[in-house]
């Protein structure tokens, strides 16, 4: 009497595995997706971003424009210092508010909490917005320390 090896139902999923394996392409491995046009989608750093126009040489550093300040809260969301809630795209190093009443505001990010305002002609205007306050606290006007416009 002839006696089966012990590993035999090993042997046979290798040899289904096997056929399996080259049964032909549907299985084989997939090319990787193409990449998302404009870059990978992420999220700002959470905190509040106080905005100023660019100042001059012989004034103040920068002359501030409340109207744009925004606190990045969780998700891809935005408030206003008047508690309006807004939100926003972002695509490799370009931000677009999508909602909100920054809607249609378009910035890019130039490095970690600093962004400038894109203007109609697409390039980066004179407007910058800096991470001034990390994390989740109170969007509060007072914290800048600069001039604002009048």
């Amino acid at each position: 009497m002839t006696r089966a090896p012990r590993n035999a139902p090993f042997a046979a999923f290798l040899l289904a595995l096997g056929l399996v394996a080259g049964s032909g392409p549907s299985l084989a491995a997939k090319p990787a997706p193409p990449p998302v046009p404009g870059g990978p989608i992420g999220t700002l750093d959470l905190g509040q971003y106080n905005c100023e126009r660019d100042g001059t040489a012989g004034g103040p550093v920068g002359i501030r424009l409340p109207q744009y300040d925004f606190r990045a809260v969780t998700g891809s969301n935005y408030k206003t210092p008047d508690g309006v809630r807004g939100s926003y795209l972002m695509t490799g190093d370009q931000i677009i508010m999508t909602g909100g009443e920054l809607k249609g505001t378009r910035m890019h990010r130039t490095s970690k909490g600093f962004l400038r305002h894109v203007g109609t002609d697409g390039l980066d205007n004179d407007i910058r917005c800096v991470l001034t306050n990390a994390g989740r606290g109170p969007l509060e006007p007072e914290d800048s320390i600069n001039q604002t416009e009048e």
